[in-house]
């Protein structure tokens, strides 16, 4: 919130997030990542290299709970249908 009350729209992260599915697929890569985005259905790990922590998902929506995953580092993720947000 600003200082006069009213909600301060969310800012893109600066940098990217990184996923690697499966050997034979090219990494996708997330340059200046906002809102929530939807894993590939083969994301095996997703790699945080932005200036904002980033939220993992299992569900598609952004939903329920979530891992943080702070800048510089990674997590593995289940494939499926997950998602991350910043």
């Amino acid at each position: 919130m600003s200082l006069l009350g009213t909600p301060v729209p969310a800012q893109a992260a600066t940098g990217e997030v990184v996923v690697f599915e499966v050997e034979p697929i090219p990494l996708k890569v997330y340059t200046d990542p906002s809102g929530c985005v939807k894993l590939p259905v083969a994301a095996h790990v997703l790699i945080n290299q932005t200036d904002k922590p980033v939220r993992v998902y299992s569900d598609p929506l952004c939903l329920g709970p979530s891992l943080t995953v702070q800048p510089g580092y990674g997590t593995h993720v289940t494939p499926g249908s997950g998602s991350f947000s910043v």
